[in-house]
């Protein structure tokens, strides 16, 4: 007994069956704790959209209360100051006619007692009673009626100085109230827009909405415009609550989001890249060095139109499920946008998607007529007019590093276009080089026009919107271009297809929507872990990369004075995208 007490103890397999069972418990005790947080979650996220909606609803019925209110405020003021007026003159009439009521019975007294006192008088002896003359009553009664006159006018005057004085004491206040209604309408307006950023923050956790550019999203073929916001005057209103500072992504994730961003910036290079392969040039185009490919259409802009019409069939058939996916609350806010008529934004939203219609109409004649790269670079012209209209429109100066980027811009565009004119020509250099000019101005103008729409419609129901807008506008262009042919348009502008080239025309176009598509995805999911001013850098690299895909897929060469251009552009746009993004940390 003594001896198996001595014996050493030996770890047994029941410890180690209490160990598996410990470590059982914890992971279901884990895992019910994860069941219990994500059903908690769950449920806080459902409450919150309840509530969002109803604070949607309870504003749209205070806006129509407050409307209700404005209304019956100016009637009411209306009907006050028309009875004060009929009041006015009652009392102007009495104090008339009590005046004049007066003063005849003054002067026929006076009248009265000065003949009787005259008649009265005694005769003096030897001598005839002097008649008294009628010239003398006539003269009496015009200066009783001059007298009259004057007091009358003097009443006038004095009742007219009055009525004047009661006028602009009541246009001044008129005045007043209107200052007043337009400071609480501004005031309004902010607090909701915040409390629809806000209700967005709290439902949409990784999703900033104050990162997140109408810009970025809108445009499919080219990348997020770095030019500066627009500032709009607006009234101060009084002692305004601090916007609380957008959250910090994590290192991991940010470095997510511009991974993201560079693959739309490949995925657009790779659009660019194969429109320019749809299109015909004077000698077939050889992919990979493998096998030559001939083009399906010639860069007319006919055929543009017919490009961007069969892309954008391809984009409306997919985006409203995108948009969907992406926004849930999409159809809701463009159905608000419909009932709300609001002229303006109205305005703003169809301009920016004509300016985006024109802008890429311009760019497929510019790459079907020189060298992709090239067209894509002198394209990069927009955010120097941006900047130039922002200032001669809104006041907004450019600073010093603003001035500089847009000079390097400047260098870099010279020496990407001038070379091209002594180069051997693979189509109309002339042409090529002026549509890559119009596409960067009409784009700039869609700029504009996108960033004075902001806040007021969410950028996917704005991108939806412009997509419709623009597969209209191509529609109509294309069913009104025959009429303006006959009427004397030059016929180069009509469509010109080979029927045996349908089939080619058609999977390109169906190419084109789908990489539009996947470009817009990968920049919205980019926006949302990285944030728009850091996409924007990434996106700066679109110039590069389209001239390296070029060369790479269909060895479309460019000299190195124009990849010197090439990279000044690139350089000043990412130092106006970094500008923009250091801004906000300097004035905060």
């Amino acid at each position: 007994m003594a001896q198996r007490d001595k014996q050493p103890l030996r770890p047994g397999a029941g410890d180690a069956t209490s160990a598996e069972e410990v470590l059982n418990s914890v992971i279901q005790e884990l895992e019910t704790l994860h069941q219990n947080v994500r059903g908690q979650l769950a449920e806080d996220i459902t409450r919150l959209q309840t509530e969002k909606t109803s604070l949607i609803e309870d504003i749209d019925r205070l806006r129509d209360q407050y409307r209700q209110l404005q209304s019956q405020q100016v009637e009411t003021l209306s009907q006050r100051y028309i009875y004060q007026q009929q009041l006015w003159l009652k009392q102007l009439a009495q104090v008339l006619a009590n005046n004049l009521q007066e003063l005849l019975v003054q002067r026929f007294n006076e009248l009265s007692a000065n003949s009787v006192q005259g008649m009265n008088l005694a005769i003096p002896s030897g001598e005839f009673p002097t008649p008294i003359l009628v010239n003398n009553y006539n003269e009496r009664a015009t200066e009783l009626l001059a007298s009259l006159d004057a007091s009358v006018n003097r009443t006038f005057d004095m009742m007219d100085r009055d009525l004047s004085s009661y006028e602009s004491s009541l246009s001044q206040r008129l005045r007043n109230m209107e200052g007043m209604e337009r400071q609480g309408e501004a005031l309004l307006e902010t607090l909701v827009n915040r409390l629809r950023v806000e209700l967005q923050e709290e439902v949409d956790a990784t999703f900033d909405p104050r990162d997140y550019d109408s810009t970025d999203t809108t445009n499919s073929l080219h990348p997020e415009p770095p030019s500066p916001p627009i500032r709009k005057p607006l009234p101060e209103p009084t002692s305004p609550p601090p916007a609380p500072a957008p959250a910090k992504q994590p290192a991991s994730q940010v470095q997510v989001g511009l991974l993201l961003a560079l693959i739309s910036a490949v995925v657009l290079s790779l659009f660019n890249v194969s429109l320019k392969i749809i299109l015909k040039a004077k000698a077939p185009r050889m992919i990979f060095g493998l096998f030559q490919v001939q083009g399906v259409v010639s860069p007319g802009f006919g055929n543009s139109l017919l490009i961007l019409l069969i892309r954008l069939i391809v984009v409306m058939a997919l985006m409203p499920i995108l948009a969907t996916f992406l926004y849930p609350s999409v159809w809701k806010d463009l159905r608000r946008f419909i009932d709300n008529g609001d002229r303006d934004l109205w305005t703003k939203v169809l301009g920016s998607a004509f300016f985006l219609f024109l802008s890429q109409v311009l760019i497929y004649i510019a790459i079907g007529n020189i060298p992709t790269g090239v067209a894509i670079t002198i394209f990069f012209i927009y955010p120097i007019v941006t900047v130039l209209a922002s200032w001669g429109l809104f006041g907004d100066r450019p600073t010093v590093l603003r001035i500089l980027a847009m000079c390097v811009i400047s260098g870099g565009l010279l020496l990407a276009a001038v070379p091209s004119f002594g180069q051997k020509a693979i189509g109309d250099v002339g042409l090529g080089v002026a549509a890559a000019v119009g596409a960067g101005v009409t784009f700039a103008g869609y700029v504009l026009l996108t960033q004075m729409a902001a806040g007021k419609l969410h950028p996917i129901p704005f991108s939806l919107v412009n997509f419709a807008a623009i597969f209209v506008f191509s529609a109509v262009s294309l069913i009104l271009l025959p009429l303006g042919i006959g009427m004397g348009l030059p016929t180069n502008l009509a469509v010109f297809v080979d029927p045996n080239v349908w089939s080619g025309l058609l999977f390109g176009g169906f190419l084109l929507g789908v990489l539009t598509l996947f470009s817009y995805l990968l920049n919205n999911f980019a926006i949302r872990f990285a944030g728009a001013a850091l996409a924007s850098v990434i996106g700066t690299l679109g110039p590069a990369l389209t001239a390296l895909f070029a060369l790479v897929i269909i060895n479309e060469k460019i000299p190195f004075i124009q990849v010197s251009g090439l990279a000044l552009v690139t350089l000043g746009v990412a130092g106006m995208s970094l500008e923009r993004m250091l801004m906000p940390k300097k004035t905060t």
